[in-house]
């Protein structure tokens, strides 16, 4: 019996000639400029990968490829633009997962469905959020932390960008599995959050790893715990979460989805190109200083991740009865 990643690439394989060989799709993709819809505001390292794979992609197809940012509603306002547009190969969306996959946990009025109006192409890139305190809290480990918001300290404000954010969602699922008395805190952006912080009005975070390291490095804060399933490379001696509570697991995610009913065989070109452009040494040499993990991925892996997040998070989501509605 063929596995399925045999079966994708042999259904993918005999796909691609028919499509190439259409004479209208052959001529008509890209017919026009791609749109490569950011659904935040410019900046941050979707807007930055982004724009990195559009340059790539722009001198392959000879057409531009226009990164266009849509923010508002945590990512939903773009992810609802890029469901509802022509399922033609020229729309996309990269984006993060509430916009990808958690969103209808969190809204149950949002105005999409990714699992049924977006088709997974590839991921982008992934990363580990640590865990970090600040001055005011003595914990130099996870097992301490523990120790000490147990002692009667009172409840440990953590901050977020905001309600529903990987960040937010991780103290929760810290909550949950610890019993822990820890209150949430949503900013809108993580600069806000972080600034709290460092002036002691929060006392900790579970911020995304390029944005705590400057901070640990010069000893403003100090790394608890990573979330990630392994230790962190630039973080060695800072254990994860699981080492102290097996089988727990965070990471923030982006990946690249379009129309649902785009011809597969389009999908499958498509996160062929994105592949090449993360893996072009002029786009690397772009890609490294912003921090994250980047690797592409085959559609069905993609779709695979989006599954997931909604089995990880819907738990959590449930028993904190986290709502944006």
């Amino acid at each position: 019996m063929l596995s399925v990643r045999r079966r994708i690439l042999l259904g993918s394989a005999l796909a691609l000639p028919a499509l190439l060989n259409h004479p209208a799709r052959a001529k008509s993709f890209p017919s026009r400029p791609v749109r490569l819809v950011v659904p935040f505001t410019p900046g941050g390292a979707t807007d930055s990968s982004a724009r990195v794979i559009a340059d790539f992609l722009s001198q392959r197809y000879s057409t531009p490829v226009i990164v266009e940012n849509r923010p508002g509603a945590s990512g939903g306002i773009g992810g609802e633009y890029v469901a509802r547009s022509a399922p033609d190969g020229h729309t996309w969306l990269i984006a993060a997962a509430y916009p990808l996959a958690t969103g209808p946990l969190l809204n149950g009025k949002m105005p999409y469905d990714p699992q049924r109006d977006l088709a997974p192409v590839s991921l982008v890139f992934s990363t580990d959020h640590v865990m970090t305190v600040n001055k005011t809290v003595k914990a130099r480990d996870l097992n301490s932390f523990i120790a000490e918001a147990q002692a009667g300290r009172g409840p440990l404000r953590y901050g977020s960008p905001g309600i529903g954010t990987a960040h937010h969602l991780i103290g929760e699922m810290l909550q949950l599995r610890t019993g822990l008395d820890l209150v949430h805190i949503p900013y809108r952006g993580s600069a806000a959050a972080v600034t709290d912080q460092l002036a002691g009005t929060i006392e900790l975070m579970f911020d995304q790893l390029q944005t705590s390291l400057p901070h640990i490095r010069s000893g403003s804060v100090r790394a608890v715990a990573v979330t990630g399933a392994k230790r962190n490379a630039n973080l060695p001696d800072v254990p994860t979460i699981a080492e102290i509570l097996p089988g727990f697991e965070a990471q923030s995610w982006n990946g690249i989805a379009v129309p649902a009913g785009t011809p597969a065989a389009l999908v499958e070109k498509i996160s062929a190109d994105i592949g090449d452009a993360l893996n072009d040494p002029a786009s690397k040499a772009k890609l490294v200083p912003l921090g994250a993990d980047y690797a592409a991925s085959t559609p069905a892996e993609m779709g695979t991740m989006m599954r997931a997040e909604v089995e990880r998070w819907a738990p959590v989501i449930r028993a904190a009865n986290i709502s944006m509605t």
